[in-house]
């Protein structure tokens, strides 16, 4: 229909905001004059021209000066035509109600009173009211769905979609065709002019509209019902997006009027725990929180959450410069007042420097998320990820006991479970350096969270796949079979913070991330929920193409939580607590000052030897780069 209207009226569309001014204050002249002479007719049952009253002739061609001034008084020609409202429809009642009494008045005085019809007033009034009444809406129609190019189906006609509804009649781009709702007893009535239809006649919908896009009204349904509906959609190649969950809207996040792409964590389909308020603030209401790595993806969401729990003081620990202003700035825009935000520039490998920040301000709490964690990376610069990840953890770790930090929360991943990389063996000895720490019964009780891929996270796959998609593909995934664990950033901040809580020392807590996740199949919905197709073999002529590139150093088909079987569950299901082996101080502390001196020396093989001491399970890969053989070439 858009179509047709641009190809019949391209004039009218691509007018100026002046010129369209211009045509309205033209046509109502026109209907002015047209309509008098209209009502005489009508009246008198024959076309009438009042060739033989001369007074009469003036005022029926006078009568737009008498009007247009009224009109222009009443805003008739500044209300945008396209939104037009209620208001502007009542005020065009009230301006051509005055004109016809007071042209009324001027024509019995200058006129033939005793031929003067008076019913010709009523139906002047009549044609020119309706005129100029189905010319504004019929203008609007026209400007309103010229710019909708875009057919939609609303899924959900419960109160949000009826408000989504509502909302895009006035938008310039959606033309909302019908409603899809599970609600049996709402299916083929009509609700605000759009249909109700079952899940079933979507295929038919479809064909019939053109519809390129879904969206979700529906944001209290359980993360499983969005689940399943979502891969229902999956397989019509729409664009799917929804309106912002209840929870958003009273944080603040979006807008209501804010439509968004939808969510990959809805592909999770698993419900939240509710959190235990009193965890939450155990480690941080009223106290000095230190997080370590601050402006990465776990650390920066660490940092917006800890401040809504209202420490005394956060301090924001980081090397990167650019990553520590931007949290920075950002927590400062929250608007959270009396809650000093500290950004401090620092390596977790300085002890003197992590020694002086816990000691000056009397750190309470630390979250140590600061760790090297890209896989391939890592396997190109084995060195750096031994000294920051695993001596970066002890430094940080000593520090805390010299001052008498009272919880320090490692965060850890499932890569530390039977690692096939540097950077899982360098976070699993990291866990046992707390296990180590947590034994000697120190004043800090020291405790570590492990968990999988959190979606939207640097270096993440979702990003990439985002990214690729946009580029018109391929979407590249390393190997046909990998699968990995996903959670949301803010779900396993939240996790974190209550496990932390949770901890008498040296536990290993473990949250459950659900089922794991094929990345082939993730990668396919991405293309699918982006109104795309996949490019394969049943179908050579679809959009994007999905290309294996191959497993990438270090890197495995599958990830693990828990390194046996033996654990158990808590107050909250979502986190378990894994009972695991541990190395005493006493014999881990000289293998701990090999490995250093190896890094420091990048002597890889000598490394390789030390992390698999330590960690018996690890298994490295043979595609890594020797850090030595650097060295040796610059000699």
């Amino acid at each position: 229909m858009s179509t047709i209207i641009n190809n019949m009226f391209p004039f009218l569309t691509n007018l100026s905001r002046k010129n369209k001014q211009a045509l309205l204050l033209l046509f109502d002249i026109v209907v002015l004059i047209s309509s008098l002479f209209i009502a005489f007719s009508i009246r008198l049952g024959y076309f009438y021209f009042p060739s033989g009253d001369l007074s009469l002739l003036i005022m029926i061609f006078a009568s737009p000066l008498l009007a247009l001034p009224i009109f222009i008084y009443f805003g008739l020609y500044h209300t945008v035509i396209r939104y037009v409202s209620f208001k502007a429809l009542w005020n065009i009642n009230q301006a051509t109600t005055m004109y016809a009494i007071l042209w009324a008045l001027l024509a019995f005085m200058s006129a033939n009173w005793e031929i003067f019809p008076r019913s010709v007033v009523i139906i002047n009034w009549i044609l020119v009211s309706f005129s100029i009444l189905v010319s504004r809406l019929f203008a609007r129609w026209i400007l309103s769905e010229s710019y909708k190019n875009n057919n939609v189906l609303i899924y959900g006609a419960g109160s949000a979609g009826r408000q989504l509804s509502t909302a895009l009649r006035e938008s310039r781009e959606y033309k909302p065709i019908a409603y899809i709702d599970d609600a049996s007893d709402l299916h083929y009535q009509s609700i605000q002019g759009l249909k109700v239809y079952s899940h079933i006649d979507l295929e038919v919908l479809i064909k019939k509209n053109d519809i390129k896009e879904v969206l979700l009204a529906i944001p209290s349904l359980s993360r499983k019902r969005r689940k399943e509906i979502i891969n229902l959609l999956t397989k019509y190649s729409l664009v799917v997006r929804s309106i912002p969950s209840v929870s958003d809207l009273a944080k603040g996040k979006v807008k209501i009027n804010d439509l968004l792409e939808i969510d990959i964590k809805d592909l999770l389909g698993r419900n939240l725990a509710s959190p235990n308020e009193s965890l939450l603030k155990t480690n941080i209401l009223d106290k000095v929180v230190l997080v370590t790595g601050a402006g990465g993806s776990i650390g920066s969401e660490l940092c917006r959450q800890i401040l809504f729990l209202k420490p005394k003081k956060l301090l924001l620990y980081d090397i990167s410069e650019s990553s520590l202003y931007t949290i920075e700035q950002e927590l400062k825009n929250i608007g959270i007042h009396n809650i000093e935000v500290m950004p401090i520039i620092g390596s977790v490998a300085d002890l003197k420097r992590m020694k002086v920040i816990c000691g000056h301000f009397k750190v309470q709490t630390i979250y140590h998320a600061a760790a090297y964690k890209h896989v391939p990376l890592i396997e190109y610069n084995i060195s750096q990820g031994i000294l920051n990840n695993v001596i970066g953890t002890m430094k940080a770790a000593e520090a805390a006991i010299s001052k008498d930090v009272e919880t320090f929360v490692l965060i850890s991943t499932d890569k530390a479970v039977r690692p096939t990389s540097v950077m899982g063996a360098t976070k699993r000895i990291a866990e046992l350096i707390l296990q180590a720490f947590a034994a000697l019964q120190t004043n800090t009780c020291f405790t570590m969270v492990r968990f999988g891929n959190v979606l939207d996270s640097s270096g993440s796959v979702i990003p990439l796949f985002k990214k690729q998609i946009s580029n018109g593909g391929p979407v590249t995934v390393t190997h046909a079979d990998v699968v990995r664990y996903f959670m949301t950033i803010p779900e396993a901040v939240e996790l974190v913070i209550q496990s932390g809580s949770m901890a008498k020392g040296g536990e290993v807590f473990v949250l459950d991330m659900g089922e794991p996740i094929r990345i082939y199949d993730l990668a396919v919905k991405m293309i699918k929920l982006s109104g795309l197709q996949v490019i394969d073999e049943k179908n050579p002529k679809g959009d994007i193409e999905i290309l294996y590139s191959g497993l990438r150093p270090g890197e495995k088909l599958y990830e693990e939580l828990f390194v046996g079987d033996n654990f158990v569950t808590t107050d909250n299901k979502l986190i378990l607590r894994a009972n695991e082996e541990m190395i005493n101080w006493d014999d881990l502390e000289p293998v701990l000052d090999q490995i250093k001196e190896a890094a420091i020396d990048a002597d890889t093989q000598k490394s390789y030897m030390l992390l698999s001491q330590l960690v018996p399970e690890f298994r490295p890969k043979n595609n890594s780069t020797d850090e030595l053989d650097w060295n040796n070439a610059n000699k």
